[in-house]
């Protein structure tokens, strides 16, 4: 279907860009450019390609007596700007931190495109290339990587270096289309050097100020817009991320970090819950201001967000979902939404959700519900505490109970009377079913920040005299402010996919800096697989198992739990891989004779049935391709990246793994199958 210019001047202005319209006379540049990087310090970006059009982007601040006002945007088919297919021209201001967003319309599908800004002094911003999405009847397989969760001050961003060195090798068929971040593209939470010198073993770089900010204990966290703005300054002034921007388009969700730590709706919780409306609607501005995307805010206006007046009010009425009904926080979340669908080609259509501005209030989070953490065993809740106060009054059918039974005491059951959680919200969940009811694609793809297979635990196997006893009767769950912790919801939205039929809808997620493959089933431990999961490792920030390693005591009685220290002193390993995939018998077994075969022969086959791989220490990137029959997902771990690369190449690969799963009927359970190993495995 083609799509006129004025629907595409329409469009434009919907996601708050300017227009490039691709032109029918093909031309060399005539344009005096001279590329001047410093000039752009936060180099050129483009995202959510379509088969017709994307986003293009760039910064232009002053610098020193050197400002503009207009940039010119050209597109072309060839690195040299021989055959220019459309330009533009662009204002840039300091309304909007002198960043300029222009969608560049009437393209050719599946087709490499070159990019450059100008100003009205002729100097010029570096190259781009982006790629625009094949059409909807295209069946061949479709190539995009996924990644999550970098932390520019505590490590580097070899993932991109490597990713970009891979690329290149590959034929262009082979080429990743797009990559697909899923969140935590900053971290708002900021150690300044003095305040702390290290994170576990890592130095801290001193790459973010805060023109104000607050202090909290000893971290630093973004109060006003001109805060937020100089996090993604300081962030996009790395090498490899900037270089990834500049190579191929980014679809981008946020997770919390891009608001804040703990934040639900426009609520912040630094040890209670604070109100922080203003700040929510700082941290969209400056999120749409950085990140070229489709997304909805309610002016239309060309390039400019403009921020609703809100005041910072505590919420004190909710609706039967959670959301609070306070009118500034009602418009501060409206402010800027980022849920939406992405087609590319006939096998994928990408459902991404926004999993933080419309959810309730983490119950786990909060402070009743400490009392079902045991503090004998680190990270670790009551599974049943938690499926008992995540559905609330609508647990065992209505008929909750008045107390729940923990480290033999029978505790207040605090939300009997309260509706069951919810990720999503009313209006958006009702959005989601309705685009995977809807969508003809091969595959669904459902963008989630964050994951929803169970990480459990078995504590209550632990062997007599083998450290401080389990007080519960049942498993021990990790993940208290994920999926795994919202199970009232996920059950019913894999009970609608399973009812209707739908096939095809596999879950790609982020947030738990651990590489994972598996199948969600819509309860704890159930053989009937509804999706398969794929969870990625982060970019740079660490993960259970570093915390582990720098956190708990090497005299703690349940170490082998967590971490695994062979006797031959080679290098400490992740338990908590072994752990949650065997049981903690199998990881006392490991720890005492050093043999996986008598260790694996003391698992626990019922625990983690669905759990194909994982890994709390991985860093890294994950490869999606998508054909008609089988999807495939590629895991690349590399090193923990301490200090940037040196080489080309991004440095080495840990490991490679792949899994792949074929097409499923929809009276078929979905099956994972390991089809490659590259490298070494962690334990």
């Amino acid at each position: 279907m083609t799509i006129s210019r004025r629907r595409f001047i329409e469009l434009a202005a919907a996601c708050g860009a300017s227009l490039a319209f691709r032109s029918r006379l093909v031309r060399a540049s005539n344009v005096s450019w001279t590329e001047r990087r410093d000039l752009f310090p936060e180099g050129v970006a483009s995202g959510d390609p379509h088969s017709d059009s994307v986003i293009l982007w760039t910064r232009r601040p002053p610098v020193g007596n050197n400002e503009a006002r207009t940039l010119a945007l050209e597109v072309a088919e060839d690195a040299n700007f021989e055959r220019v297919v459309a330009h533009a021209n662009a204002n840039v201001s300091a309304k909007t931190d002198w960043t300029c967003r222009v969608l560049a319309a009437g393209l050719k599908p599946r087709t490499v495109y070159w990019y450059r800004f100008t100003d009205e002094h002729g100097f010029g911003s570096r190259v781009g290339r982006t790629i625009t999405a094949p059409a909807t009847s295209d069946a061949r397989a479709a190539s995009f990587a996924f990644v999550s969760c970098q932390m520019v001050p505590a490590g580097s961003c070899n993932a991109y270096r490597r990713m970009i060195w891979d690329d290149e090798q590959r034929s262009f068929d082979d080429q990743l289309g797009f990559v697909l971040h899923l969140g935590d593209f900053v971290y708002e939470v900021v150690w300044y050097p003095e305040d702390r010198a290290q994170y576990y073993a890592r130095k801290l770089r001193d790459v973010v100020r805060y023109p104000q900010g607050d202090k909290v204990r000893d971290f630093h966290v973004p109060s006003t817009v001109a805060d937020y703005r100089a996090l993604y300054r300081s962030y996009l002034s790395d090498p490899d991320l900037q270089d990834a921007r500049a190579r191929w388009p980014f679809v981008c969700m946020w997770d919390n970090h891009e608001f804040s730590w703990k934040g639900w709706q426009s609520q912040q919780d630094f040890s209670g819950v604070r109100p922080a409306q203003t700040r929510k609607v700082a941290a969209n501005q400056a999120w749409f201001e950085y990140q070229p995307a489709r997304v909805i805010k309610p002016n239309p206006d060309l390039n400019v967000f403009d921020a609703p007046a809100v005041n910072d009010a505590p919420l004190t009425k909710f609706d039967d979902y959670g959301l609070g009904l306070e009118a500034g926080n009602l418009a501060a979340i409206n402010s800027l939404k980022i849920y939406r669908t992405l087609r590319y080609g006939r096998n994928v259509e990408l459902i991404l959700t926004d999993n933080r501005s419309f959810r309730s209030e983490s119950v786990m989070q909060r402070q009743d519900a400490v009392a079902f953490q045991s503090q004998n065993h680190p990270y670790v809740y009551s599974e049943n505490a938690v499926n008992i106060l995540d559905a609330g009054r609508a647990y065992n059918n209505g008929k909750p109970p008045e107390t729940i039974r923990f480290n033999n005491r029978d505790l207040p059951n605090f939300r009997k009377g309260e509706p069951p959680q919810s990720m999503l919200g009313r209006e958006q969940k009702n959005w989601f079913m309705k685009a995977l009811g809807a969508s003809s694609a091969t595959w669904k793809l459902w963008g989630n920040s964050v994951g929803m297979i169970d990480w459990r635990i078995d504590f209550q196997n632990l062997p007599d005299g083998v450290g401080p006893k389990w007080p519960d009767e049942g498993y021990g769950t990790i993940t208290i402010d994920d999926w795994a912790a919202y199970r009232h919801e996920r059950a019913e939205i894999l009970n609608f996919i399973r009812a209707q039929g739908i096939s095809g809808v596999a879950a790609i997620c982020g947030d738990r800096h651990a590489f994972e493959a598996g199948l969600v089933s819509a309860s704890p431990g159930s053989l009937e697989s509804v999706i398969p999961e794929f969870i990625t490792g982060s970019i740079s920030a660490p993960g259970l198992f570093e915390g582990a390693e720098y956190s708990l005591a090497k005299d703690h009685p349940l170490r082998a739990i967590y971490l695994y220290q062979p006797a031959n002193g080679a290098a400490l390993q992740p338990a908590f891989n072994f752990s949650m995939m065997h049981g903690v018998r199998a990881s006392l077994a490991l720890q005492r004779t050093g043999d996986l075969k008598q260790a694996l022969a003391e698992r626990n086959a019922q625990l983690a049935p669905n759990l194909s791989f994982v890994d709390v220490g991985g860093h890294g990137y994950s490869i999606v391709k998508a054909e008609r029959d089988h999807l495939e997902v590629e895991f690349v771990c590399i090193p923990r990246p301490l200090q940037r690369s040196v080489t080309p190449d991004g440095g080495p690969v840990t490991y490679r793994l792949t899994h792949r799963v074929d097409r499923w009927s929809a009276n078929i359970r979905p099956k994972l199958q390991r089809t490659k190993v590259e490298g070494s495995l962690p334990l």
